[in-house]
Formats: C-alpha cells, structure tokens, sequence
C-alpha cells in the first residue's frame, strides 16, 4: 500500500524516494528471512518457521519486520531498546553482535535467542539489523511443569558474542556446553548470523545511495502516514467502553483451578487503550510471559482492526495505542516465573479482546479460536545410536473462528503463531521414530452459526521406539466461543492409546512426563472456531454440502442448523419441507425460552 505523503510541505524528500526506501526495507526483511530458513539446522526454524527478523532504527523503534510469528510484534523492538540502554550508543561498534534470550525483556521464553548487529554508515549509527529464532534445545529440565525460569535452561544476559566482528571463543563455549545437540544449536547460531548481516549489507546499500538524512527523514514519514491511517481506522469505531473475560483451564501445578483472563477497551475518537489490569496474577506454572508478551498481544489485535494489511509493520501503527499492564499479571511476569509455555495465555487474551469489540465493530472481529499449539514432543535417547532425540511433530493447526461474512479457516496454526508451517508428515517421519497413523479434519469441530467456525484437526501418533511424551494443551474446558448468536466450538483434547488398545484420558490436556513403549501411541484432537451469526440462519445448501464434504454430521446439521437431510447410501439430499419446519420449530421454542436472536 503506497503512502500518500505529497502533503507534508515540512519534509525535503519526495514521495518516490520514500515509497522507494518503504517498499526497499519490506524486501530486505523478506530476504532475511528467507536466507534464515535456507540455512538453520533445525526444523522448527527451516520447516514450521518459528522466527522472525527485522530492521530497527537507532532508538530500538521498529522499521519494518518479516512477516511471521505475530506475538513477536514487540519482542525484537523492546529487546533493542533495552540492549542500548544497557551499552549505550556509544559503547556499541560496527560488527558488534549483541545476544540476550532474556524472558522478562523479550517476553517469551529461553528458546529464543535473539542477535542484533548495528548498522553504521559514514560513522554514524544508523539501524540494527536482528532475528530471533527458537532453538529446539536450551538446556534446562526436560519434561515436566517447571517451576521457575533457573529450570528452564541457558540464561543469557547481554553479551557481546562478536566484538567489533571478531567471534568471543568463551560466549559460545559456554552456550555449546549447556545445549544438548551443540551441532545444531551452533549451525542455527551461524544461520541468524548470516540474516542479520544479509540485513547489514542491503541496508547499507540502501544508505550508500540515498544517503543517512533521506533515508531517516522517509522512515519518519512513513512512521507519520502509518499512524494518520491507524488513528482513521480507530476513529470509525464507536467511542465507548467494552469489556469481555473468558479463563484458561489451569496453571499446571493447581490442575482444575481456572486463570481468569478479563480485559477492557476504551475508545476515544482516535485513541484507544487496552486495560489488562484484570488479567490473573502470575501463576506457579510455566504459563507466564513477560510484559512484552501482553504488550504484543494487544497490538496484534490493535494492527488487524486497524491496518492489517499495512507494510511495513512499524512503529507508527501502534501509536494511537495505549496499554495498560501491571506488572506481575500472567502476561507480564517477574523473575523468577517460570515460562517455558509463555506463547500460550497472549492467544486468549487477543481473542478475549476481539470478543470486548465485538459489540462495537463485528466486521473486524473473529469468533474465538483453538488458541493452542497443541504441540506433543517425544523425547528420548536412541538405543542404536545413544544419541538423545526430539521430535518436532509440528503444529497440527485448528479451527478459526467465523467473521462477519465468512466462514473460519480449518486446520490452521493458531494465532500466536501466524505464519508458521506446520510440518509435512513424511519428512517428519524421516527425521523421528515416529508414525503418523491419521492427520484428518474433525468432524462437527467447528462452532455452527450462519457462518460456521473452521474445523480442528485430529492428529495420530504411534512411536517406533521408546520415548517419553508430556503435554501442556490448554483451552480443553473453555471452547472457543462464537459471536452474535454463533455457537461454541469443540474443545482441545488429548488422550494416550496404549499398544493394547487402553485408552488413557485426562481430566484436561496436562500430561505429566509418561513413557510410552513402541507401538503406544497419542492423539490430539483440536478445537475448531467459533461461529458467527444465529445457526439459523445458514444457508440449507450450504449446510448440505458441509455434509457431503464430511465437515458436519447428519446429526449435527439437524441439531445445530435445523436441516434435514437424507442419506441414500452415499447420496445427501436436502428435505427441504421438513427443513423449514424444522427451523420454524426451533425459531420458535427459542423465542418461546426468551434467548435473544442475537448475543454475544
């Protein structure tokens, strides 16, 4: 989307320079990215994309970021700051490379490290270039619910691991003896090495041409237009007040005990602030985030009712915004919480306030969500080869829930997420002991309404040698919810399938470490989306060809949609007589309850 910036008599640079510049930074951060996946040694960077990279001014403001994982919105950008705050401008050199993998400053947890390298042009500190990418392995506890952040692998405070471009031998020595697989913990090191500095070079093949002054004055345009778009977007929204709550099952440790997620949303001709002073306290299980975690949750939601499709992502866009956040919240933990599922509580708090909007603005709100990864890793170490092993499974994906006009994806990585893959099954039997016996859509997962909830996915998995496997799946009590008279959605679940045909299941998705033997197995059955409208209201064929296509039963497109269909063999026909008597049926004992026609 170009920039109208033709007005702005107090800029001396002209609006092809600074579109130029605009769509230059864009490509650069797509390169990173990409050169980052070609050359990481793990498959959760290379195959399901858990990363992300970006440009940053020389105060830590954001630039321009790749698109990826969205809850790292505000990560790279809060890291930066505090990096500089820490050194100092002037304390920072050309081929510096400063690494953290703090929680507390990024938000999430250990696994992602996080490389910046300034960008220096005619001697002056211009931009840093940086990525954050998971790392399979930190070290730390395997399995298990830990219990505060010195369980949970490698701490790194800030550390120059090349000075001046020369490598510190002793940083990485340290960083290869607390890594269960150095090898590749190395091989992704090098891989966000050469991003950042793709990064550098374009950059500063960019300032070789237009020089420091064009290319800062077009990044403060571009900062100005982003927010003038932003605040128009805001100011189409009704002034007001709106809240919402929901609750995540538990913490893992005070298993059945509920975490109560309660947000609010003011709106104030162009301003709006996003209060997460409700959210629960910070808990004794690994669920916490830091503060740039809630942060970043509220400018996902802020970015898709405002300029979703804006590039780049900048600091511009979110300056209409003001969060309010305590610090202690679940989303903005203190040391020495624990985080090791950090990603998993900001999902449900951006689907938390999506439902606060819904009132106010349903064509730019979504129905609730899976908001879950629902990720299961065996782990264990190889007999043959006594070699340690992980498996990255990947991300099943899930249900999204239905808009205003359309019905919710299927079988697609949860929010949090964003952009990340998830892994093809036969690459992921190659490289783990492992079976997948059946990936399918869940049937009747998705909530019903007249645009109906996408569907969630049931994953089976049979081991071919011994492991252990814990879960941490959220979200199996409080289904995502629908909107405007849409119906929930199916929950989360997973259960354990023993070789013997035995059927373990559990009061929710928290499984402690449990060994399963070759031939046991596990399932993990997603949640689908809710849905968007009265049920009612859908249209009968539509509903029949869901049939057809195996997303809703006969079943439940009688109880749920009062349509009647016939099956002869494996023909579905549509009863139309009996349909709209059907619906005439349940209008009227609706009404005859007192249920409004619409709610939320």
């Amino acid at each position: 989307m170009p920039f109208d910036i033709a007005s702005d008599a107090s800029s001396c640079i002209d609006a092809f320079t600074t579109e130029v510049i605009r769509s230059a930074v864009v490509a650069i951060t797509g390169e990173m990215k990409t050169n980052l996946m070609r050359t990481a040694y793990h498959t959760i960077i290379y195959e399901a994309e858990d990363f992300t990279v970006g440009l940053f001014d020389a105060d830590g403001q954001t630039i321009s970021i790749g698109l990826g994982l969205p809850m790292f919105i505000r990560g790279l950008s809060d890291s930066i700051k505090a990096k500089i705050g820490f050194w100092g401008k002037v304390n920072i050199e050309p081929g510096d490379v400063l690494l953290t993998n703090d929680s507390y400053i990024m938000g999430s947890h250990l696994n992602h490290m996080i490389f910046t390298l300034p960008v220096f042009n005619d001697g002056e500190l211009i931009a840093f270039s940086s990525s954050m990418a998971h790392w399979q392995d930190i070290g730390g506890q395997l399995g298990g619910v830990t219990r505060d952040i010195f369980s949970e692998g490698l701490q790194l405070p800030f550390v120059k691991i090349f000075r001046a471009g020369k490598e510190n031998p002793e940083i990485t020595s340290i960083i290869r003896a607390n890594v269960r697989v150095p090898e590749r913990a190395m091989g992704d090191m090098r891989a966000q090495l050469a991003a950042i500095r793709t990064g550098e070079r374009r950059l500063t093949q960019l300032l070789k041409r237009y020089g420091n002054r064009a290319f800062k004055e077009s990044i403060r345009l571009v900062f100005e237009q982003s927010e003038k778009l932003a605040r128009a977007a805001v100011r189409q929204i009704p002034d007001g007040t709106y809240e919402a709550e929901s609750f995540m099952d538990d913490d893992g440790v005070n298993i059945g005990k509920p975490i109560p997620i309660r947000v609010r949303v003011e709106v104030q001709d162009a301003d709006m602030t996003i209060d997460l002073s409700g959210v629960s306290p910070q808990v004794a299980g690994f669920y916490n985030s830091g503060i740039t975690a809630g942060r970043s949750a509220a400018e996902v939601v802020f970015k898709c009712i405002t300029t979703p499709l804006l590039l780049p992502v900048n600091e511009g866009s979110f300056r209409p915004l003001k969060i309010i956040l305590p610090p202690g919240r679940i989303v903005s933990a203190t040391k020495p919480a624990p985080v090791r599922v950090w990603m998993t509580v900001p999902m449900t708090v951006c689907d938390t306030i999506f439902r606060a909007l819904a009132p106010a603005c349903a064509e730019r709100t979504i129905a609730g969500h899976y908001a879950d990864l629902c990720t299961v890793n065996p782990h264990g170490f190889d007999a043959e080869t006594g070699r340690f092993f992980w498996s990255h499974i990947g991300h099943p994906g899930g249900g999204w829930g239905a808009k205003h006009d359309e019905d919710g994806m299927s079988a697609t990585v949860c929010l949090n997420d964003g952009d990340t893959h998830n892994a093809p099954v036969e690459a992921t039997e190659a490289k783990n002991p492992i079976i997948v016996e059946r990936r399918a859509l869940r049937q009747d997962s998705g909530g019903a309404g007249m645009f109906r909830g996408g569907l969630g996915v049931s994953n089976e998995v049979c081991m071919r040698k011994l492991a252990t496997i814990h879960a941490h799946v959220e979200r199996t009590i409080c289904a995502p919810w629908g909107l405007h008279g849409g119906k929930e959605a199916l929950a989360n679940r997973i259960y354990i399938r023993r070789h013997n045909g035995t059927i373990e299941n559990f009061p929710t998705g928290k499984i402690k470490p449990t060994e399963l033997d070759t031939g046991d197995g596990f399932t993990v059955e997603t949640a689908g989306g809710g849905g968007f409208w009265n049920p009612l209201e859908r249209r009968a064929e539509r509903v029949l060809s869901d049939v057809r296509s195996g997303y809703v039963s006969l079943q439940a497109a009688e109880r749920d949609y009062g349509v009647v269909i016939r099956q002869n063999g494996r023909e579905f026909e549509l009863d139309a007589g009996a349909t709209e008597a059907l619906r005439e049926q349940m209008a009227q004992e609706a009404q005859s309850a007192g249920k409004p026609s619409l709610s939320i």
